[in-house]
């Protein structure tokens, strides 16, 4: 049997975007805020999502010249880690959960060793974009970490995926970030994962190098 399929991989693309322009209400969006919200929606195909798609004031201006000067991307897990696009980014984004350290720390603590890791994470988070798509227990510590000092990112992409304390992590992201100084961008409600932030990241990068949609 033959299909019938589009094979260009440029117009799988731009055909996405197009059907996901006309599926999505993006008047209330930005020009960079729209890149973003059509990614989230193109990650995870669905279109409702876009109503719950939150940007701090400046959160797009404000990670868009961390990436371009080169920031330390933090990522909760190794999948958020590879889902950036690498010819886009001056140095690899980093991971801390495999480290054994992590696992230590964890042990001692009992905690989780996505919270552990935030440990590592500490000497790199001024300016750093932070990208947490998988443990909501990250996110919660790294709203503590701020709350006791600790300095602050230039963004955080917060879009932790799940039924215990997703929802939860990223509402408390959303009402605190004024009052800690945080710019953010998250998705609000269960859903959200390693894809969908990464494709937000990806979103700011594309933008600085001249790729819209």
């Amino acid at each position: 049997m033959k299909y019938d399929y589009e094979l260009d991989p440029r117009r799988i693309e731009q055909q996405s975007f197009e059907q996901i322009r006309r599926l999505c209400e993006l008047d209330g969006f930005d020009r960079e805020q729209q890149q973003v919200v059509m990614r989230v929606v193109h990650s995870l195909g669905m279109p409702r999502l876009a109503e719950q798609v939150r940007f701090s004031a400046e959160s797009c201006a404000a990670g868009r010249q961390a990436l371009a000067a080169g920031a330390p991307i933090l990522c909760d897990v190794e999948m958020v880690k590879q889902g950036v696009t690498k010819r886009m980014v001056e140095a690899e984004p980093l991971c801390f959960l495999n480290d054994p350290r992590s696992a230590e720390l964890a042990k001692s603590r009992g905690e989780t060793r996505s919270m552990a890791a935030l440990e590592f994470w500490k000497p790199l988070l001024g300016g750093s974009v932070v990208l947490i798509g998988n443990a909501p227990t990250a996110l919660f510590r790294l709203l503590e970490l701020i709350e006791a000092g600790a300095d602050k990112p230039a963004l955080v992409i917060g879009m932790p995926v799940g039924f215990v304390g997703a929802a939860e992590s990223k509402q408390a992201l959303w009402e605190q970030h004024q009052r800690l100084g945080l710019e953010c961008i998250t998705l609000l409600g269960r859903e959200g994962g390693s894809a969908v932030t990464a494709a937000s990241c990806n979103a700011l990068l594309r933008c600085n190098h001249d790729e819209w949609y």
